[in-house]
């Protein structure tokens, strides 16, 4: 291949800075709605399907951060097991998780977390469990942004056995392991879901290989915790992700894996 026919998402100068940074659209932002200067909590979720966190508003759980200076999303804050978190619906795919992630490292979080709906890949997951990812097959574009060109990325956080134990004390099935990020859902081909289940991926989801090259490139305390609820060779119930309970089980389990990061950092 020559370089002229080399792919573009193949073709990034990595060591160049960028133009367009998050720190000068948050100034923008600020400036422009005129919101007040705050640091964002330490703490933040990415939630992908966004109905944790309507249910926690409806509730009065969670309540607007109003100094989050974001044109895109809403940050609304909550307590849990004495953790301040702060959580944003709705951030789907791997371009918009690592977006926001930007703009929160910028705005001063210390963790960040995608909360992820994810398809089983591995026969032998339970439905529904929780997967807390190691590491991501980069089948998307975004990694290529920020790390040169690799079939895999890794979770650096030291934050992936905590979740790991303290989402088993929430009741639910939990694995660790692989998971495949694609930007394409509907083309999950059969031969696929195959290779990857031969490779030893436990589920695939859209937003973890994103966020793992993000926390590399730009040494970021990121992990991804996927609620995997169907699969194409299940009969059963799709998409069952159990109850408002659930999930604010899972978000305090969350919590209480940040606290003993933050512990013992």
């Amino acid at each position: 291949m020559t370089e002229d026919s080399t792919p573009p998402i193949l073709g990034h100068v990595l060591d160049q800075p960028s133009a367009f940074t998050p720190k000068n659209l948050i100034e923008d932002v600020r400036r422009s709605r005129q919101i007040p200067i705050g640091i964002v909590p330490s703490v933040c979720i990415l939630e992908f399907d966004g109905d944790i966190t309507d249910s926690l508003v409806r509730d009065g759980i969670a309540k607007p951060f109003g100094p989050w200076a974001c044109f895109h999303t809403s940050m609304f804050a909550m307590d849990l097991e004495g953790v301040t978190c702060g959580i944003i619906a709705r951030t789907i795919g791997g371009p918009y998780a690592v977006l926001i992630a930007e703009q929160l490292q910028a705005a001063g979080a210390k963790l960040i977390i995608g909360l992820t709906s994810a398809g089983r890949v591995s026969p032998d997951l339970p439905l529904p469990c929780l997967v807390v990812a190691t590491s991501a097959i980069r089948d998307e574009g975004t990694s290529y942004h920020y790390l040169p060109p690799d079939s895999e990325v890794a979770c650096k956080s030291p934050v992936v056995p905590l979740l790991e134990r303290e989402l088993i004390a929430t009741g639910w099935a939990v694995r660790s392991g692989k998971v495949w990020t694609t930007d394409a859902p509907y083309r999950e081909t059969k031969a696929q879901l195959n290779k990857w289940a031969r490779d030893g991926v436990l589920a695939v989801e859209m937003q973890a290989a994103s966020l793992f090259a993000f926390g590399v490139a730009k040494q970021a305390s990121v992990a991804s915790v996927a609620m995997v609820s169907n699969a194409v060779d299940h009969a059963g119930t799709q998409f069952d992700t159990g109850s408002q309970e659930d999930g604010l089980r899972v978000l305090k389990g969350i919590a209480r894996a940040a606290q003993s990061l933050f512990a013992t950092a």
